[in-house]
């Protein structure tokens, strides 16, 4: 996919995005960051391949290199927000240095701490994820703002290519809250039987 560069004043709905881009990846596994990415996966519909993430902020990029590393065969995505993902920034140097073919990093950017009042955020302060993630090794990242780009997204990570990075600029609005089960033995079990794994 070709950088687009945009200016902040470009961004799209995160809703309307995140609902075009699972359109676009119905067999991939993926795991949302805490907050408003995990409200903006399960209002498309209730899926056993999605692992929701509760207060395990920073956690959304190593979780998915584990589960990449150990699913070779599938696509994972992982669906995250810029202050969930400044959290766990150093996890982009481990997932450079290995780079599965099958991870999709998708950080949906607005420039604040959605969780906590909307603080600014880094991204909002001078910092470029997508630059950043580029220093980590991790070359094929870019950064969007407009809905088209889902599509492109989702043909890359259905051919399992290598390992992208995307960051999504999108409004700092908030949609209803969908809130995924807060159970997350549920979840854990659910997601396992998905991928043919005892539960327990």
């Amino acid at each position: 996919m070709t950088v687009q560069t945009g200016t902040q004043e470009q961004r799209v709905s995160r809703r309307e995005f995140v609902t075009a881009l699972m359109r676009e990846i119905p067999d991939a596994l993926v795991v949302t960051g805490l907050g408003s990415a995990s409200y903006d996966v399960f209002s498309t519909g209730a899926r056993d391949q999605n692992f929701y993430l509760w207060g395990a902020m920073g956690a959304a990029a190593p979780l998915s290199l584990g589960l990449a590393l150990a699913q070779p065969d599938r696509s994972v995505v992982a669906i995250t927000g810029d202050g969930e993902q400044l959290m766990g920034i150093g996890a982009l140097g481990t997932i450079g240095a290995l780079l599965p073919p099958n991870l999709t990093l998708v950080v949906l950017d607005n420039g604040h701490f959605g969780e906590t009042g909307m603080q600014r955020s880094h991204t909002s302060l001078g910092t470029d994820l997508a630059a950043v993630a580029r220093g980590f090794g991790i070359r094929d990242a870019d950064q969007v703002h407009d809905l088209s780009a889902a599509e492109d997204i989702g043909r890359a990570v259905r051919a399992r290519a290598g390992t992208r990075f995307i960051q999504v600029l999108i409004e700092a609005d908030e949609p209803p809250r969908a809130l995924p089960p807060r159970d997350g033995v549920a979840n854990k079990n659910a997601f396992r039987a998905s991928l043919g794994f005892p539960t327990f």
